[in-house]
């Protein structure tokens, strides 16, 4: 049986929503997955700017959705009232959105294919000034976050709403998870797809447990993030590919015997 991460404890830190099909992937391939979210996933404080977005969604001509977190808690909100517009069109910065809008009754959202971010959707046919000038866009969305996507639509003539459906918060329980695996020496990598995780976990740790993260390879699916792990001093950073698919090659592909 080909088990290229036998005998490796991964750690994988999306939201516990999403880390699943990582986890059970990373099992198959012979290693040990740990779950540790270092986002919490919680709806809105507030509801009612995606109840308004719900009764007029059909004067929009694009809804961005940034993550399956914002398909999962935004959709069966819209989809109370009415069934989604015929006219229109859903649109997602990556492949793992697309599947959630398709699972929740809306087929046919674009995205894009290689690199996925708010800067690969923006360069989508769709999404340029002869396209959007003058049309509604709502971007459904996590509190806070880059205001690139939405900037930048502005920029192209759109008329754009951003919706929060869902906050992210720092993980609710301590890093003593992590701190056993590291003392029993069983913590060979962790995965990480977010800056914003990242630097929940840099401030759940103390100094000695800092010392053991730098030590520890750090998987990573954007050049942003590895950007971030090395600014906090990280050493062992490896970029990979996008997504779960990227994670599990660099992870197949590493070399686990170098110091």
């Amino acid at each position: 049986m080909n088990a290229p991460l036998h005998g490796r404890t991964v750690v994988v830190t999306r939201p516990r929503a999403q880390a699943a099909a990582l986890a059970a992937r990373i099992a198959a391939l012979g290693g040990e997955a740990v779950v540790f979210p270092l986002l919490e996933i919680e709806p809105a404080v507030d509801p009612a700017p995606l109840a308004a977005l719900a009764d007029r969604l059909g004067e929009y001509a694009l809804a961005v959705f940034v993550s399956p977190n914002a398909v999962e808690h935004s959709l069966p909100v819209l989809l109370a009232r009415a069934p989604w517009p015929a006219g229109l069109q859903a649109a997602a910065v990556g492949q793992s959105t697309v599947a959630a809008l398709a699972e929740r009754g809306v087929p046919g959202a674009i995205a894009p294919r290689e690199r996925f971010d708010s800067e690969a959707l923006l360069e989508l046919p769709a999404l340029q000034a002869e396209r959007i000038a003058g049309r509604r866009v709502a971007i459904l969305r996590g509190n806070g976050g880059r205001e690139l996507l939405a900037d930048t639509l502005r920029a192209r003539g759109a008329h754009v709403d951003c919706v929060p459906c869902y906050r992210r918060l720092p993980p609710h329980a301590g890093a003593a998870p992590l701190v056993a695996l590291w003392a029993a020496g069983r913590l060979d990598a962790l995965t990480v797809s977010s800056s914003e995780g990242l630097r929940n976990l840099v401030d759940l740790l103390d100094p000695e447990a800092r010392t053991h993260l730098a030590a520890t390879p750090l998987f990573v699916p954007h050049a942003r993030i590895a950007e971030a792990a090395t600014a906090l001093g990280l050493r062992r950073v490896i970029l990979t590919g996008p997504a779960d698919a990227g994670i599990l090659d660099g992870l197949c592909a590493y070399n686990w015997q170098q110091p």
